[in-house]
């Protein structure tokens, strides 16, 4: 039976004028960076790896100048490795990774995961590729560019082919952004990634500060909001601190 499990893969606070760029004056707020992992019958999934575990101790050598930007507040243990062994899990026991996009806090993890596939949209991977597009949209080498089996995607993907688990679309905070849909029995849980930050980004129809393409972000947005009102889904967003407080996490199961 397909499980999912909420994992807290890093913490960072900011102005929230990052998220909001509607308010008149920010003030700083912590964020969660979370992780899935989804245990199929077919074998083990996980959606992001967080930020490296050496921003803990050293979050400048680790992410240079965006550190002063986004302030680690992260604890030992709130890492990728550490919390799939809360499961017995280690990374060799996952079959494939899913990056919802190439960020340091989406990514940082992915070095350790050097057996399984790792599905990555053709955009994005295409982006990372072109040296002077990767500096526009912000991607570091070192969170993703080792010898890993990235596989490219090409809009919508199931996964295992029996529509658990479905990769599709949502550009525009990066050339290549992706989310993911999820069946439990009857039910439907997307999780966004950054193509919706916060429940309030989606009811006020509000796009952040960061984005690659605003035209091609707002559809992502509409999209997923279709999802919600129109089809019922269960929209967990990509780094929503009052949704984090309501949602169970590991060990208890989010579906």
């Amino acid at each position: 039976m397909l499980q999912v499990f909420s994992m807290p893969c890093g913490f960072l606070e900011f102005n929230s004028k990052l998220f909001f760029p509607n308010l008149e004056k920010g003030e700083l707020f912590t964020i969660p960076v979370p992780s899935y992992l989804l245990t199929h019958p077919k074998g083990n999934v996980v959606f992001d790896t967080g930020v490296h575990c050496q921003a803990i101790a050293d979050p400048v050598g680790r992410l240079g100048e965006i550190a002063k930007l986004f302030v680690s507040r992260t604890k030992p243990g709130e890492e990728i490795v550490a919390q799939l062994a809360n499961f017995k899990l280690t990374p060799d026991d996952v079959n494939y990774v899913i990056n919802s996009h190439f960020h340091f806090d989406h990514c940082g993890g992915n070095e350790f995961f050097p057996r399984s596939t790792i599905l990555i949209q053709k955009n994005e991977m295409a982006a990372a590729r072109d040296p002077e597009l990767r500096k526009k949209v912000g991607f570091d080498p070192k969170d993703f560019d080792h010898k890993l089996n990235y596989q490219d995607v090409d809009g919508e993907y199931d996964i295992f082919g029996d529509g658990a688990l479905v990769l599709f679309p949502t550009h525009g905070h990066t050339p290549g952004h992706q989310s993911l849909r999820v069946r439990v029995g009857k039910h439907t849980f997307v999780l966004t990634g950054d193509a919706c930050y916060t429940k309030t980004n989606m009811d006020q129809n509000l796009l952040p500060s960061v984005f690659f393409d605003e035209a091609e972000m707002s559809r992502s947005l509409g999209k997923l909001r279709d999802l919600r009102d129109k089809q019922g889904a269960t929209i967990i967003y990509g780094h929503d601190p009052d949704q984090w407080k309501e949602i169970p996490h590991a060990p208890e199961p989010l579906a």
